[in-house]
């Protein structure tokens, strides 16, 4: 095999790297498996009046679309429940005008003890804007393609909700920040707003979405948006790798930004970003410098011109390396803007939400509480 072949190998595979590690963030960041450690005391332990603890209860709030046997599943939660001294939960299922918000204040109105988003992270992002501000823990159970929250806070994402339970049930408390993206109304896409706002009920489209993890423009969504469901449900989170070979030379456009009130330079970007947190599957690390705690949201706008560009970025981010360039331009801060000439797709923790030409990017500190694992 000649050197010139060798070459133009070695770029190939950089490319695919690259054209996968954005979808990556949002399919299913990795995370080391959850530690075992020894259930902590009951809060009800520490009780001085000798009055009895009453019994503590979860709400879960169901996706019945990632379940084949509803019935079944809400079986082995109580089974687990009451192995783990906890009442039945409050189960509550979410729909297609609802995809979790409502239901969660209605968990918070019967007074429980931790709201369990059971279902993807578009399930989680609805539970957490009733959530937030409030000093009600979130426990989480994944079931998605992604589970990009559990993953990050070393939570259990392979199938096991036993185990998955009982950390929403013993785990300790973590303050995690809120992200907020802000789309200009005129320009969104007059349809459903599948959840991720104050009140997703059926109306006029909401301008206003959490993310826990990641938000983006451009490449990022495009993958996201072509990316069949049929294909993931098939393959999981790989059914994102063709779409992104195929998506990544989509056409660079002209973005117009601000860092807190502070203009930046034009870009031409094939992707703008924004970080929560930016850990990969395999512990590679888009955004090195990404809290989840921190009260600011980590940026980068991506802007490869040629295969060359491209396989710089991935020597990069494969290396750890926190450097940026003009190919790869890494900043932070709480308040971003973002205005682009022509309307693009944008996304919020993998799920399209619509179109935009004019973002806005927040953050509310350690506003979410939820349960991890440790003591």
């Amino acid at each position: 095999m000649s050197d010139w072949t060798l070459l133009a190998l070695a770029l190939a595979l950089s490319l695919a790297l690259v054209g996968v590690i954005i979808a990556l963030v949002l399919a299913g960041p990795g995370a080391a498996r959850a530690r075992h450690a020894r259930p902590r005391p009951t809060r009800g332990s520490f009780r001085r009046d000798g009055a009895p603890e009453r019994p503590r209860r979860a709400a879960i709030i169901i996706n019945p679309t990632k379940f084949d046997d509803v019935a079944a599943t809400r079986r082995e939660l109580t089974a687990a429940s009451a192995a783990l001294g906890w009442s039945e939960p409050l189960y509550i299922e979410t729909t297609a005008e609802d995809p979790g918000t409502g239901q969660a204040r209605e968990a918070l109105e019967a007074g429980v003890d931790v709201v369990c988003p059971l279902g993807g992270d578009g399930t989680i992002r609805a539970v957490a804007v009733a959530l937030a501000g409030t000093r009600t823990p979130m426990g989480l159970l994944p079931r998605g393609t992604g589970n990009l929250l559990a993953r990050n806070l070393d939570i259990p994402v392979a199938g096991d909700l036993t185990e998955a339970l009982r950390v929403a049930c013993s785990g300790r408390n973590k303050a995690i920040d809120v992200a907020w993206l802000e789309l200009d109304p005129a320009e969104e896409a007059a349809t459903d707003d599948s959840g991720q706002a104050e009140e997703p009920v059926e109306g006029p489209p909401v301008d206003r979405h959490p993310f826990l993890v990641m938000a983006g423009m451009g490449f990022d969504a495009a993958i996201m948006g072509n990316t069949s469901e049929q294909l993931k449900a098939r393959v999981g989170w790989s059914a994102y790798f063709v779409t992104g070979i195929k998506s990544i030379f989509i056409q660079r456009f002209r973005v117009r930004w601000s860092i807190d009130g502070r203009e930046q330079r034009p870009v031409l970007a094939r992707t703008i970003l924004f970080g929560n947190c930016g850990t990969l599957t395999g512990g590679i690390q888009l955004i090195p410098s990404a809290r989840l705690d921190d009260g600011l949201v980590d940026g980068i706008v991506v802007a490869p011109k040629t295969l060359v560009g491209w396989g710089s970025i991935a020597v990069r981010v494969l290396g750890r390396s926190d450097k940026a360039g003009q190919e790869l331009i890494r900043t932070s801060g709480a308040e971003y803007t973002a205005v682009v000439d022509e309307p693009h797709p944008v996304q919020v923790d993998g799920d399209v939400i619509g179109e935009a030409s004019r973002l806005r990017v927040t953050v509310d500190r350690q506003a979410l509480v939820v349960r991890v694992s440790g003591v």
